[in-house]
């Protein structure tokens, strides 16, 4: 059997076997307990802001963070077409209506010259959207210092998805820490991982004091169950918590191994023309969560790079395309778009490769070579 090389798969070990097996011992299997209460702290002293609170998933804490924002059915939430529907899906959950920012071509990430377009047409309208949604794509910062201006300027919070970003810097500065709210995941397929779940993060003590109060079923303190506004069932295990302690331990360490797959797959892969890599611009510095390729259009056809997808697949080696534009989905084709194309080439010419910090050079070489040999003759 030839060993399938996954796209992202969770590297966990001995010792998050040891920090799960010391929490079940504990007594404390669910709900909540330490391990919550010591993740949550050290998952804000990493990042460098002094609020974080752990949740069931990062959807999840987009939808809170939705919810401090005031968002309410009818509003408009600017939010990067560019990016995974979970991004845009609780604008959704209530009733309200994204307006979808395409990107620029320097990091895939929304385009601050288009958001305040946006921005300028809309505040002239009076109305102005509830929030901006910007992602941090495959763990390449945006370009913050633009996006905070722009917002502030126009008074409108901005909420940082910083699902794919924790490792990620940003003119020394950890992704994480830029929203008014932001946002993290800890899916199977993240750098780190606590098998499910997110965290929400910020400044504001009195924002992630009413997030903690929602996501618990909006339980008031009395000794019976006492409900005054609807909550959810958002919060993470106790277990899950100590999983994500022992995988935030070893972050940076991931982020090196992810950065070093990157550089291997250039060193291999530059060799073929026509092959290009998304580079950090000056002050950038990405976790590499995916390591992504495009090719250009004059040497690869778009059906070219999707029968390399099936070539990959048939060698037992797991590739993604780029993201789907959230303007290109069905479920979102009546929203409006604030376009110029740049995403939706870099959907049609793109590839995620197998990036997991567990990934081996033998590993890497081989998925080099089944692309250099799929792609003779294009």
């Amino acid at each position: 059997m030839v060993k399938k090389i996954l796209l992202s798969p969770p590297d966990v070990g001995e010792a998050e076997l040891n920090q799960v097996i010391s929490a079940f011992k504990s007594g404390w299997i669910a709900p909540l307990g330490p391990e919550v209460d010591c993740f949550e702290q050290e998952l804000a002293d990493y990042v460098g802001v002094k609020h974080a609170l752990c949740l069931s998933s990062g959807t999840a804490a987009i939808h809170l963070a939705l919810i401090l924002c005031g968002v309410k059915p009818g509003d408009s939430v600017f939010c990067s077409s560019f990016t995974f529907a979970a991004s845009a899906f609780p604008i959704k959950y209530l009733g309200a209506e994204p307006v979808f920012i395409d990107s620029e071509a320097d990091t895939w990430n929304i385009c601050p010259e288009l958001l305040e377009q946006a921005l300028k047409k809309y505040s002239a309208l009076g109305k102005l959207p509830r929030a901006v949604i910007a992602v941090d794509l495959y763990g390449m910062p945006c370009k913050w210092q633009e996006i905070l201006q722009t917002c502030k300027r126009f008074g409108v919070p901005l909420i940082e998805d910083a699902a794919e970003g924790l490792g990620s810097s940003y003119r020394q500065r950890k992704l994480g820490s830029f929203g008014d709210l932001s946002v993290i995941s800890f899916n199977g397929n993240k750098i780190i991982t606590t098998s499910g779940g997110g965290a929400l993060l910020s400044e504001n003590s009195d924002y992630i004091k009413k997030a903690r109060y929602l996501a618990t079923q909006a339980r008031e303190p009395l000794a019976h169950y006492e409900h005054l506004e609807v909550g959810y069932n958002y919060r993470m295990s106790n277990l899950l918590a100590a999983l994500g302690r022992a995988q935030l331990s070893g972050l940076d360490e991931k982020v090196k191994r992810r950065r070093g797959n990157f550089s291997l797959y250039r060193t291999y892969l530059s060799k073929i023309g026509g092959i290009n890599f998304l580079q950090e611009p000056e002050g950038f510095f990405s976790n590499r969560w995916l390591t992504t390729i495009t090719f250009e259009k004059d040497a690869f056809s778009a059906q070219v790079v999707k029968k390399l997808g099936r070539v990959l697949e048939k060698e037992q080696i797991e590739s993604r395309p780029l993201w789907k534009p959230m303007h290109l989905q069905p479920v979102f084709k009546d929203c409006e778009m604030i376009s110029n194309g740049v995403s939706k080439e870099l959907f049609e010419s793109g590839l995620c490769l197998p990036s997991g910090s567990s990934l081996g050079g033998a590993d890497i070489e081989r998925v080099c070579g089944v692309i250099a040999n799929g792609l003779k003759g294009a």
